[in-house]
């Protein structure tokens, strides 16, 4: 038995579980669906801060700043790939 690959499969379900992926459904170019995975990172996130803040786990403050910095790597990304803000 091989563990290595068993240990590749785990890491790839955990990771699958906790940022699940939804098909993209819009209008196909590479910087759209690169876009749609990167949305959908920010939601994932933001998901998770807020329910840490809602916890106790960390202050307002705190995640403001993280879903601010967040926001922020969206935007850029945008910028990036040349999506216009239409």
């Amino acid at each position: 038995m091989n563990t290595n690959n068993s240990n590749d499969d785990k890491k790839k379900d955990k990771q699958s579980y906790l940022f699940p992926r939804s098909s993209y459904r819009g209008e196909f170019t590479p910087e759209n669906l690169v876009f749609n995975a990167n949305l959908q990172e920010f939601a994932q996130k933001v998901g998770y801060i807020c329910n840490l803040e809602t916890n106790g786990k960390m202050t307002s403050n705190e995640a403001y700043e993280q879903i601010r910095v967040l926001w922020k790597d969206l935007k850029n990304s945008m910028k990036n790939l040349g999506i216009n803000n239409k």
